[in-house]
C-alpha cells in the first residue's frame, strides 16, 4: 500500500479517535457542571502506526485488504478511573450510547491475564462521516484505573525492548508489581469516601480563591491599589490553612467593596 493509499486509509480512524475524545471528554465536564463525581477521570487516543499495523498483520497472516476488519485497535482510546468501580460504570455508559455499536467485550480486570495485566476493553463499531458518505469502522475501548494504566504503559515498554520476550526474572517481578498496583486500587477504594470528599473540598476552595483574586483584580483596575494589596495579604494567610467559610467571608467583603467602588 502506497503512502498516499495509507494516508487515505487512516483518515476516518484519525477522525474517530478525535470525535470519540471529544465526547468522553465531555461526559467528565457534564459532571463536573452538575457538581457530580465523574467516573471519568482523563481520555486519551490514539491512531495505530503502520508499522505496528503491518507487524499485527504479519503475525495473524492478515492480508492488507482485510485490515479494517481484522485490525480491531487501528482506533484506540483509552478511558482513565480513579477507582476500580468506576471502570463499570464506564462501561454502562459505553453501553447506553446510540452513536456506537458494541461488538464484544473482554474483562481483564475480573480475568487478570497471567502476565498480570488489567483492563476492560470494548470494541466497537463507529461510524464517521466523510465526504463520500458513512464509513463504519473499528475501535477499541480500554477502561483502566490510574495504577492499571502505568503498570501497562511499563509492560508495553518492556515487550517493545525484548520483543515480546521479556526474561522470566522480570516477568515475576512485574506480575508481583501488578499484584501490588490492584492492592493500591483495592485500598483506595476502601476510603473512597473519604478522598472524593477532600477532592471537593480542594475544587470548592479552589473556586473561592479564583473568585476573590478576579475581584483583587477588579479592585487593582479601578485604581483601589492600597486596598487591592488588603484584600492580598488575607487572601494569602486564608491560602493554606483558611476554611471555606473564612474564604466565602473574604469574597462576600471584597464583592461588596468592588459594587461600592465601581458606584
Amino acid at each position: 500500500m502506497a503512502i498516499k493509499e495509507w494516508k487515505s486509509f487512516l483518515t476516518p480512524y484519525e477522525q474517530a479517535v478525535e470525535e470519540l475524545k471529544v465526547k468522553f471528554r465531555s461526559i467528565r465536564k457534564e459532571y463536573r457542571r452538575k457538581n457530580e463525581y465523574s467516573p471519568v477521570e482523563f481520555v486519551t487516543g490514539r491512531v495505530k502506526e503502520i508499522s505496528s499495523i503491518l507487524e499485527k498483520a504479519s503475525k495473524f497472516d492478515i492480508p492488507l485488504d482485510r485490515l479494517q476488519y481484522e485490525i480491531e485497535d487501528i482506533a484506540g482510546i483509552r478511558v482513565m478511573c480513579q477507582f476500580v468501580d468506576d471502570i463499570e460504570k464506564v462501561v454502562e455508559l459505553i453501553r447506553e450510547r446510540k452513536d456506537m455499536q458494541i461488538m464484544y467485550e473482554k474483562d481483564y480486570v475480573a480475568n487478570v491475564k497471567e502476565s498480570g495485566y488489567r483492563s476492560y476493553h470494548i470494541i466497537i463499531k463507529y461510524p464517521v462521516n466523510m465526504a463520500e458518505g458513512q464509513k463504519d469502522i473499528l475501535a477499541e475501548f480500554q477502561i483502566r484505573t490510574l495504577a492499571m494504566n502505568f503498570w501497562a504503559t511499563v509492560e508495553h515498554s518492556l515487550n517493545y525492548k525484548y520483543k515480546q520476550e521479556i526474561p522470566y526474572e522480570i516477568k515475576g517481578k512485574l506480575k508481583n508489581a501488578a499484584d501490588s498496583a490492584f492492592k493500591l486500587d483495592e485500598q483506595m477504594l476502601e476510603i473512597k469516601d473519604e478522598i472524593k470528599d477532600a477532592q471537593k473540598l480542594f475544587e470548592v476552595k479552589s473556586d473561592i480563591i479564583s473568585n476573590i483574586m478576579n475581584n483583587i483584580l477588579s479592585l487593582v483596575y479601578i485604581g483601589k491599589i492600597a486596598e487591592s494589596s488588603r484584600y492580598q495579604i488575607q487572601l494569602n494567610k486564608l491560602i493554606e490553612e483558611g476554611e471555606v467559610w473564612e474564604l466565602n467571608n473574604l469574597l462576600f467583603s471584597i464583592k461588596r467593596d468592588v459594587e461600592k467602588f465601581k458606584d
